[in-house]
This record gives C-alpha cells, structure tokens and sequence, in this order.
C-alpha cells in the first residue's frame, strides 16, 4: 500500500515511473497473462456448461420417479377407501 499512498502524496517523479512502467511493462504481460488463462477460463466455463446439462437430466429424472412414486401413493389410497 505505501507505493499507491505515495503516489498520491505529491511525489510526482514516483507517480510518473510507475505510470511509464505500466504503459511500457503493461500489454505484453497483458497478453501473456490473456494467453495463460484463457484457455483454463474456457476449460472451467465449458466444464460449467456439461455438469448444468447434466444436472438438468438427473433432476428431471428425479422428477419423473418422484411423480411415479406420488401417482402409486394415490393409487394406493384409493383402492383402500
């Protein structure tokens, strides 16, 4: 934190080396950074897609076996009165 408070204390000349360092250091490690993580950010997002797809199908089938077993309780209720 002392490098930023001392930005902004009125050291100008720390101020503007640290900015022409940004400005120079900045996009290249931008893009080895971009190139780094983005396929693992895809990997995780695709991931994310097939175990919400998957997730969709065992809840339905749950729904399904769950309306059977309702739909046998009612039956059963039925016949007994």
């Amino acid at each position: 934190m002392s490098l930023i408070d001392d930005m902004f204390k009125g050291d100008n000349w720390k101020t503007l080396a640290v900015g022409v360092g940004l400005i120079v250091v900045g996009p290249p490690l931008l893009k080895v950074f971009s190139a780094t993580v983005k396929p693992l950010v895809k990997a995780t997002i695709k991931g994310g897609l097939i175990a919400s797809a998957k997730g969709k199908v065992v809840l339905a089938e749950m729904g399904e076996i769950l309306e059977d077993i309702v739909a046998e309780a009612k039956s059963e209720l039925e016949e007994h009165h």
